[in-house]
């Protein structure tokens, strides 16, 4: 990367930062630089996470987002992305969440893998994941947006770390091998009113497909899964909005439960 583009990095990297300072969403990145491209976006990103390691946030996983039709054709590509998660990021199955955490969140119910091997690029198939996964838990993402009024494009959501905000993941993992994943049903409620459903094949037809295209994704910036990591899998419904006072259920066949309570 030469001189001119670290600066432009880091000068989107401030931009974003600036949100949690103001306490409210800033302009998308697009908007100041119509040029950004998604390499560029992912740099933004990477940049991101290294100043959070330094300050002291250790890397637990990775995300996938963009796993649905739906929310391609929205933004007009045709694979996901994806973000890191940090130990910054996971709150307790069962806890709650200060508003003072998150800008403008939503929620989605996930598949989480955790992996007992390594996952290194480019070649990864659907059978080195399964190898590689030691169990899949129910989880929860809290999607959240640095950009105002969510009004990102892909570079947009992907330089805000895949519009990362916090995880959750339940307490009953099972062998990926004894759970048919791509049939595993989940319903998504908000303070006991059911909001949508999904089903594990509502991420790219497989997770276990998006977990090998991460794994390959991720080798084109020299980045491995590591044995360990937790690895979330793509949305299996839509994005729920989150208000102070919400409570939400995900309720997983085979895979029980993860709850999340949302404060002032």
């Amino acid at each position: 990367m030469n001189t001119i583009q670290s600066s432009k990095i880091e000068s989107h990297v401030k931009h974003l930062r600036s949100a949690w300072e103001k306490g409210e969403g800033v302009q998308p990145l697009t908007t100041l630089d119509p040029e950004l491209t998604i390499d560029e976006a992912y740099f933004v990103q990477l940049h991101t996470i290294e100043e959070n390691v330094q300050n002291g946030e250790k890397i637990t996983g990775k995300k996938i987002g963009l796993t649905s039709k739906a929310m391609q054709d929205l933004l007009g590509v045709d694979e996901p992305d994806y973000g890191h998660l940090t130990d910054a990021m996971e709150v307790e199955n069962g806890g709650t969440i200060s508003f003072k955490q998150v800008l403008q969140p939503k929620v989605e119910g996930e598949i989480a893998f955790i992996l007992k091997e390594d996952l290194a690029g480019p070649n990864i198939t659907p059978l080195d994941v399964l190898k590689a996964t030691d169990v899949i838990v129910p989880a929860l993402e809290i999607v959240d947006s640095r950009v105002k009024d969510w009004k990102i494009t892909l570079a947009d959501t992907v330089a805000d770390n895949a519009s990362s905000g916090l995880y959750l993941l339940g307490g009953n993992p099972k062998k990926i091998t004894d759970v048919d994943i791509k049939h595993v049903g989940m319903a998504l409620y908000k303070n006991e009113e059911l909001q949508n459903t999904g089903v594990g094949a509502a991420a790219l037809g497989d997770p276990v497909k998006c977990v090998a295209w991460l794994a390959n994704k991720l080798a084109t910036y020299d980045i491995r899964l590591k044995a360990g990591e937790v690895i979330l899998s793509g949305a299996l419904s839509a994005a729920v909005d989150a208000e102070p006072g919400d409570y939400f259920r995900a309720k997983f066949a085979e895979l029980g439960e993860v709850t999340v309570h949302f404060t002032e």
